[in-house]
């Protein structure tokens, strides 16, 4: 039997008051640089000089601990608002993307102009606290719109982050004690993750992509057509925060209701390589897991991730796959088909939502630990 967790990590996100834009600017600016130089001696450390010959390629790269070290004390040399832990926490998340793409050097840092990068300034464990209803960070105290009561956090790790319209986000990593919920649902569910309707149950029950972002579609190309820029950042955010709050809404819902999920593996990132990228990358499928996972974890609900293959083609009620059934991607068209072997007529989705329910069953019969 397994234990249940008495805390879990989640993020909480709360608006900064624009008051403090400036400051945050110049952080992010700091940033940058020290991003920038990390980025130079890396490239650097790899490619060695040689006379009449030009550069060559190293056998070496300089590790993120090298680069702090190297580092160290610039923020004092050139009177930088930003302390040593978020220099250490940049130079170290630079060497772990370095490490991630196998690459010697990254894209730089840009801090102005049309193609600047949206401000960031990340920190480490016990850089930040919150003192009398505000933010203390780096000497300075952020007012923020608090919504989730911080006071009662322990804060961990973090960021300050700038959206596309110039607003600055305080989000941070907290640990938060999990309540022995019994699951207030005594049903089990299967969810089949698409693009025209983004999640499909196998109660039928759906979550259409118009409700996330269809309905801004049309405004949001006259915009990008009439060079509006200000105006495409504006329809993009509320596109943003229509998906995440559908999304939170559905994901409580089905939690509520059940005492089990189980949701197909698709690879969201897999198919954004494909020609159905802009819809696959709209529909948020790894936000609504995460929200399920973890509103899961909260109420006590069992939460699985299942091999969704030949979900869709198998018949749920007999489980054969006959030549009728859509396959590949020349079965996309098929939305409803008929079972040779058995005549039941299938809904695609939820054919594939009921095969997913019950690879779920199968798996806690086999004894699977919850997640």
């Amino acid at each position: 039997m397994t234990t249940q967790p008495t805390t879990t990590l989640k993020t909480l996100s709360v608006r900064v008051k624009d008051k403090h834009a400036k400051v945050l600017s110049r952080m992010a600016f700091e940033v940058n640089q020290v991003w920038n130089l990390a980025n130079e001696l890396s490239y650097e450390a790899w490619h060695i000089p040689v006379p009449e010959v030009g550069w060559v390629q190293g056998t070496w790269q300089l590790s993120a601990f090298d680069i702090q070290k190297a580092l160290a004390g610039i923020n004092k040399a050139h009177g930088w608002m930003i302390g040593s832990a978020t220099i250490q926490e940049v130079i170290a998340v630079h060497g772990k993307s370095r490490h991630q793409f196998k690459s010697s050097k990254l894209r730089w840092r840009v801090s102005n102009g049309s193609k600047r990068n949206l401000g960031w300034i990340p920190f480490k464990a016990r850089a930040a606290r919150f003192e009398g209803g505000k933010v203390r960070f780096a000497g300075q105290s952020f007012g923020v719109w608090d919504s989730y009561g911080l006071d009662n956090y322990k804060f961990r790790a973090g960021s300050f982050a700038q959206d596309a319209r110039g607003r600055w986000y305080f989000n941070i990593c907290v640990e938060a004690p999990v309540e022995n919920r019994l699951p207030t649902g005594a049903t089990a569910i299967g969810i089949n993750l698409g693009l025209k309707d983004v999640a499909i149950c196998s109660d039928g029950e759906r979550l259409e992509a118009k409700r996330l972002y269809r309905s801004l579609e049309a405004k949001l190309g006259i915009a990008q057509r009439a060079g509006k820029t200000d105006r495409v950042r504006a329809i993009h955010a509320r596109i943003r925060n229509r998906r995440k709050d559908a999304l939170h809404q559905f994901s409580s819902h089905l939690v509520k209701a059940n005492a089990a999920i189980f949701v197909g593996n698709v690879s969201s990132s897999r198919l954004a390589k494909t020609r159905m990228a802009k819809s696959v990358l709209d529909a948020g499928w790894s936000m609504l897991r995460t929200q399920l996972q973890y509103k899961a974890i909260a109420h006590g609900v069992v939460f699985e991730e299942v091999n969704e293959a030949y979900t869709t083609q198998a018949c749920s009620c007999c489980g054969s796959i006959g030549q009728s059934s859509p396959k590949g991607r020349a079965g996309l068209g098929i939305r409803e088909w008929t079972c040779e072997d058995c005549g039941a007529v299938r809904d695609r989705d939820i054919n594939a939502a009921r095969n997913i329910l019950a690879l779920g069953h199968q798996r806690l019969a086999g004894g699977i630990p919850r997640l």
